[in-house]
C-alpha cells in the first residue's frame, strides 16, 4: 500500500499535468475548460494499470498555473523570447518545452512560489519528458533568465 502524496508531491504533479494540459490545448485546439476538466476527472490519481496509479495533483495549483499561462500567454511568450537566442523565437522550439515555459512563466508571474523553486520544479519536469537529452539544461538557463526578469528582487 502506498502512502498518500504530500502537498509538495501534489504540487509537483500539478506542474507536470499543467505542462501536459497546455501541450494538449495547443496540439488539439481544445478549450482550457475542456482540457482542465479532462485532467481533473481522468488523470489526477487515475489508475493506469493494476496497482499503478498516477499521482494525485493539487487541483488549485494546476488551475492557477494553466489559467495563468492562458491569461498571460503573450507576456510569458515575450519574456521567453527575450531569454532565447534571437534566431530561436518561442514558436520554433519544441511544443513540450514551449508548454513548460508557459506553465513556469505563469507560476513566476502569478504566484508566490519562490523563483528558485519554480526553476527546480520545471527542470525536473523537463527531465521527465527528456530524460537523456540536453533539454533540462536549456530549460534551466531560460527559466533562470525569465525568473530574474519576472522577480529581480528575489535574486
Amino acid at each position: 500500500m502506498t502512502s498518500a502524496p504530500n502537498k509538495r508531491q501534489m504540487r509537483s504533479a500539478a506542474r507536470l499535468y499543467a505542462v501536459q494540459a497546455l501541450f494538449q490545448m495547443e496540439a488539439s485546439g481544445a478549450s482550457v475548460d475542456k482540457v482542465m476538466r479532462e485532467f481533473e476527472t481522468w488523470r489526477f490519481g487515475a489508475e493506469i494499470d493494476e496497482g499503478t496509479a498516477l499521482t494525485e495533483g493539487d487541483v488549485d495549483h494546476f488551475r492557477k498555473v494553466v489559467e495563468g499561462a492562458v491569461t498571460w500567454q503573450a507576456k510569458i511568450d515575450q519574456m521567453t523570447d527575450r531569454a532565447l537566442v534571437a534566431k530561436w523565437p518561442i514558436d520554433r522550439i519544441d511544443p513540450v518545452i514551449r508548454a513548460l515555459f508557459r506553465a513556469a512563466g505563469a507560476e513566476l508571474s502569478a504566484t508566490d512560489t519562490p523563483p528558485r523553486v519554480v526553476i527546480t520544479e520545471y527542470v525536473d519536469v523537463a527531465h521527465a519528458f527528456f530524460p537523456d537529452g540536453r533539454e533540462p539544461k536549456f530549460v534551466n538557463a531560460v527559466l533562470d533568465h525569465m525568473a530574474r526578469e519576472a522577480m529581480p528582487e528575489a535574486f
